[in-house]
C-alpha cells in the first residue's frame, strides 16, 4: 500500500531571492505604466539515464533557472526574462517587458482583458510523492535499470532492449500585482523498458514495451513496492513478443473493437484533448498542428459522442502530469466538464481568453515549459468517465463481442489538422472469438473521424478498469513548448470501427 508523504518546497529554492524580486519587478511595471504584471521565477532540474543491451549509452543532467515578467500595457502583453535570479535584474525585466508592450501595441488588434481571480497570498502546493528521486543515487537507478533490463536479454526470442527513466522536478514562484504569491514544486517520472525481436531472414522486426505510463510520482514507482507491477509485467513481455512474431495478419474491414485505457488515453489525447483548447477552436493557435473542428458554435449543441460519454478536465486529480495547485497565471486548479452526455459542453482556456467565451473566470489553464517561455494556454489531464453505476470489467465488454480485436498499449498515431480523421496503432492486439480472447494479431490500426469514433461506443468499463495514462512531450506554440499531460479511462467497447492492415497499406 502506498503512504503519500507531505513534503515541503526544497530549501534551496526558498532561498533565491523570491520575494524581493516580486517586489522590485511588480515595482519597476506598476511605475512604469503596466495594468497588470506578474512574476515567475521557474526552476526545471532533469535527469535522464538510458541503455540499450545492459549498457549505459547516457546519463545526462540539467538545471535550468531563471526570471520571467509579464506585463500588460493599454491591453497589450509585454515579455522579458533573465537567467540571473536577482531584483536589479527582476526591476530591469520590468521595464524592458513594458517596452516591448508599447512597441507591439500598433500592431494588437485584439486588447487583453484578463478574468478576475481570488488572491491567494502566501500559497504553497507540493505533489505528492515519496521519495525525492533527485536524492537517490545515479548508481542504485542504473542498477535497477540493468536488472530490468537483464530479465527480459535472459529470455528467448529477445534480440535487444532498451531502458530508461527521465526524471523532472520543476519549482516554480508566482506573484503579481493584485497581491497573489504562490510557490510550487512537482516531480514526475518517465519510465520505459522495451524489448525487440528480430527476423533476419526477413528482414524485419517487432517490438514491446512497458505499458507502465508517466506519471506525477517520485522514485518509488519503480522497483519493489510499486503501484505498477513491474516484476509480472517484465516475465510476460517475451512470451507477448514471442507470440505477436508469429501471429497473422489483420483482415481490415469494420471490426468491434474493446480498447484498453492503455491504448485509448491518446486517443482521447489527439480527439479530444487538443480539440477542446479554446484557443485552437477560435483559430488563434494554428501554425503548430492545426486548429480544431469543435468550434464555439457548437457549444452545447455538438454531438461529440454516444450519451454515455462523460469527458472531464481536471488539474487537480492524483498523480497527474498537469495537475497543479495552481497555473501560470495564478489560477486555483479545478475540474470541469467538457462532454456531457455524449454533448460538448466546456473548453479548456486560460484568463485572457475566458472572457472571450463569456466566462467570468478561467479554468486554469495557463503553463510555460521554462522561464523564458510566455506561459500559453495548455491542456489540462482530460479524461473519460468509467460507469459509474455498474463495475462493469474489461472481461465483461470481451464477452459482448462475438468477432472483434482487444486493443492493448500505444505506439503511433496520425490525425488531421482539424482534429477531426486519424489513425490510431498499438502495442498488442487480441482476435475476440466468441466474447473470448483468441490469440494475437498483427500489422492492426483503427481509423475513423472523432464523432463517428465516440458515436460508436456503446459502453465503458467500470471503476476497476480506469486507469490514468499520459505524455511527457505533448507539443504546442511557435516556440515550440512542451507539457506533460495524463489521460484518465476505463475499458470501452466500440462497434464498427474501421481497421487497417498497416502492412498491406505501407505498400501501396
Amino acid at each position: 500500500m502506498t503512504v503519500t508523504v507531505t513534503r515541503d518546497v526544497d530549501a534551496d529554492f526558498l532561498a533565491l531571492p523570491l520575494k524581493a524580486v516580486a517586489d522590485a519587478a511588480l515595482s519597476a511595471a506598476r511605475a512604469a505604466g503596466a495594468e497588470h504584471a506578474d512574476v515567475r521565477v521557474h526552476r526545471l532540474l532533469t535527469q535522464s539515464i538510458r541503455l540499450r543491451d545492459g549498457k549505459v549509452q547516457s546519463v545526462s543532467d540539467s538545471d535550468e533557472v531563471g526570471v520571467a515578467v509579464r506585463v500588460i500595457v493599454d491591453g497589450t502583453w509585454g515579455f522579458a526574462s533573465h537567467a540571473e535570479v536577482s531584483p536589479a535584474v527582476a526591476s530591469s525585466l520590468a521595464r524592458q517587458a513594458v517596452e516591448v508592450a508599447r512597441a507591439l501595441r500598433s500592431l494588437n488588434r485584439d486588447p487583453v482583458t484578463l478574468a478576475d481571480e481570488p488572491i491567494y497570498a502566501d500559497a504553497t502546493w507540493v505533489s505528492p510523492y515519496e521519495i525525492d528521486p533527485f536524492t537517490t543515487p545515479t548508481s542504485d537507478k542504473v542498477d535497477l535499470l540493468l536488472d530490468y533490463s537483464g530479465r527480459l536479454q535472459a529470455s528467448d526470442g529477445v534480440d535487444h532492449v532498451t531502458a530508461g527513466v527521465l526524471q523532472v522536478k520543476e519549482q516554480t514562484f508566482y506573484a503579481d500585482m493584485a497581491g497573489s504569491s504562490i510557490t510550487q514544486q512537482r516531480v514526475r517520472l518517465h519510465p520505459e523498458i522495451e524489448a525487440t525481436a528480430v527476423d533476419k531472414s526477413a528482414g524485419s522486426f517487432e517490438s514491446m514495451r512497458t505499458l507502465a505510463p508517466p506519471a506525477a510520482r517520485g522514485w518509488e514507482y519503480l522497483g519493489t513496492g510499486s503501484t505498477w507491477d513491474w516484476a509480472e509485467e517484465l516475465a510476460q513481455i517475451p512470451q507477448w513478443l514471442t507470440e505477436k512474431v508469429k501471429a497473422p495478419s489483420v483482415t481490415p474491414g469494420p471490426t468491434d473493437l474493446v480498447i484498453d485505457p492503455t491504448n485509448l488515453w491518446l486517443t482521447i489525447h489527439e480527439s479530444i484533448g487538443h480539440a477542446t483548447e479554446y484557443d485552437r477552436a477560435i483559430g488563434y493557435e494554428a501554425a503548430y498542428a492545426g486548429t480544431s473542428f469543435a468550434t464555439p458554435d457548437k457549444l452545447g449543441t455538438l454531438k461529440y459522442g454516444t450519451d454515455i460519454m462523460h469527458v472531464t478536465a481536471d488539474r487537480n486529480v492524483a498523480h497527474g502530469l498537469a495537475s497543479v495547485g495552481y497555473d501560470d497565471d495564478g489560477v486555483a486548479a479545478q475540474r470541469w466538464d467538457l462532454v456531457a452526455d455524449g454533448t460538448l459542453v466546456g473548453y479548456q482556456l486560460d484568463r485572457a481568453f475566458a472572457p472571450r467565451l463569456g466566462l467570468e473566470r478561467s479554468n486554469g489553464c495557463s503553463y510555460a515549459d521554462s522561464p523564458h517561455h510566455v506561459p500559453i494556454q495548455r491542456m489540462a489531464n482530460v479524461s473519460l468517465s468509467a460507469d459509474p453505476e455498474t463495475d462493469t470489467s474489461t472481461a465483461d465488454l470481451i464477452s459482448r463481442v462475438e468477432d472483434g480485436i482487444y486493443i492493448v498499449g500505444d505506439k503511433s498515431w496520425s490525425i488531421d489538422m482539424q482534429r477531426y480523421n486519424f489513425q490510431f496503432t498499438g502495442q498488442r492486439f487480441f482476435k475476440i472469438r466468441d466474447g473470448k480472447l483468441d490469440g494475437q494479431l498483427r500489422d492492426v490500426a483503427y481509423q475513423a473521424t472523432t464523432t463517428d469514433f465516440w458515436g460508436s461506443m456503446e459502453a465503458v468499463g467500470g471503476a476497476s478498469t480506469w486507469k490514468l495514462g499520459g505524455a511527457f512531450n505533448c507539443g504546442k506554440a511557435q516556440p515550440g513548448q512542451v507539457a506533460a499531460v495524463s489521460h484518465g479511462c476505463p475499458s470501452a467497447l466500440f462497434r464498427g470501427i474501421n481497421i487497417l492492415n498497416t502492412r498491406s497499406e505501407a505498400q501501396q
